[in-house]
């Protein structure tokens, strides 16, 4: 349960703010104002003895929960072994067991193969490098709403100018945005079907128009937008994508960062929504908290790049695949996944109540149990309310629930508790939300 020992933030979190603020740049954002002392499972206790309720997860990244003593003893024993080599100078076992897991589990019949990295950012900007190769092309489409990382390449992908790009133009050339079908933003309708059908035919007027299809290399899409506000994108949608990228010999590249390893309920959302890309990029929930991302996709485009064209020094690290096989082991059990199904439900049915409950709740979404909600100002301008959302994050921090913000215009709240999580500490801590929508 959550236990209080301070004011939130503590003395103790109070000092070492004070201590970040002088030796640490200022870049990084903070979502709390607490230090972490120690985390299991769904809880996170701080310096000050605080336990907390995390509905965060690291941004999604710990999936199956801080801690799991599967994954601490594997990265343990992996660390009586040796903890690096670098794979380009002394290779080892489970780099390879990895990726044939990687290779397994992603959407289509085809050979796969897979190449590992450190971050999200330099996975996706990997998966660009290797549909250039691969097609001798170098236009890219990206779409509106979109995160993909804050390295170059992937900074140019993002979509959100504040606080991602602000002051660091120029970027990357041979990039084009399309809109992203956004349903409840829409102009037209907010049919998800004539949403599709109508984002679509922009799509296709960018390319023709702006690009010509023999100079596209590859379309990247997140099959739900994370930081763009946990929206899923139509299957219908997502499917005339596929068909004209095969079509035309582009290649089709899903950023499943945010939205992979269980986080919508199967491993990848790609699999629940029955569309399979050439290229899936991966990160955050791979290794519970360790550093490690992947590329994974079609043999003969994984393998367009030269000897020596992608890699680096850590890609891959031992430990770090050490707690990504723990991960899959895990996933494998079958308990996160019926667990997710009854966090589907409870989330929808709880996030759905307050669209009809509280009028400052425009929009609920998601997909399984990955899900969101926006709030406006007004129902009928869809003015967005992104003071009610730093309200209503500071109200439940200093209840003791850990949530945050999404969207592009600041105003969505998403969810990403741990997929272990508890039906009674899942029902506390929407309590805890409840409370704070009623505050505002």
């Amino acid at each position: 349960m959550i236990n209080l020992k301070t004011s939130i933030p503590g003395p103790k979190s109070l000092a070492l703010m004070e201590r970040r603020k002088k030796a640490v740049a200022r870049g990084p954002f903070h979502t709390t104002p607490v230090f972490v002392d120690t985390a299991q499972g769904v809880w996170i206790t701080d310096v000050d003895g605080n336990k907390l309720l995390d509905f965060s997860s690291g941004i999604g990244v710990v999936n199956v929960g801080h801690s799991p003593q599967e994954v601490v003893n594997a990265a343990k024993n992996q660390l009586t072994r040796f903890i690096h080599t670098s794979f380009n100078v002394v290779a080892y076992e489970n780099y390879i067991a990895v990726c044939e897991q990687l290779n397994q589990s992603m959407p289509g019949a085809f050979e796969k193969k897979s190449f590992l990295a450190n971050s999200g950012a330099e996975a996706v900007e990997n998966a660009i490098k290797i549909a250039r190769s691969a097609t001798d092309r170098q236009a890219i489409v990206c779409f509106q709403h979109a995160y993909h990382g804050r390295t170059y390449m992937a900074m140019s992908l993002t979509a959100k100018a504040k606080p991602y790009k602000y002051g660091f133009a120029p970027f990357n050339s041979e990039v084009y945005r399309a809109p992203f079908p956004y349903a409840y933003r829409w102009p037209t309708t907010s049919q998800p079907e004539k949403v599709a059908e109508e984002c679509f035919e922009e799509f296709k007027n960018l390319v023709h128009s702006e690009i010509g299809v023999s100079k596209l290399a590859a379309v990247i899409i997140e099959p739900v937008l994370g930081e763009g506000g946990f929206i899923p994108a139509p299957a219908s949608f997502l499917s005339l994508l596929r068909n004209f990228c095969s079509e035309n010999r582009i290649i089709l590249i899903f950023d499943e960062i945010q939205c992979g390893f269980g986080r919508t309920g199967t491993l990848f959302a790609s699999e629940k929504l029955g569309v399979t890309p050439d290229l899936l990029v991966s990160a955050k929930g791979i290794a519970a908290g360790l550093p490690l991302s992947a590329v994974t996709g079609k043999a003969e485009i994984m393998d367009a790049p030269a000897e020596g064209g992608i890699g680096g020094t850590f890609g891959g690290n031992p430990v770090a695949c050490a707690a990504a096989l723990a991960v899959f082991e895990e996933w494998h059990k079958g308990e996160l996944q019926q667990n997710a199904k009854k966090i589907e439900k409870i989330l929808t049915e709880k996030t759905e109540g307050w669209l009809k409950d509280f009028a400052i709740v425009g929009d609920a979404r998601g997909l399984g149990p990955m899900r969101a909600i926006e709030l406006v100002k007004d129902r009928q301008t869809k003015e967005p309310n992104p003071e009610a959302v730093k309200k209503i994050l500071k109200f439940s921090c200093e209840k003791g629930l850990i949530l945050m913000n999404a969207g592009t215009f600041g105003n969505v709240i998403r969810f990403l508790p741990p997929l272990g999580i508890k039906e009674s500490e899942l029902i506390l801590g929407l309590k805890i939300v409840e409370e704070a929508l009623k505050s505002v």
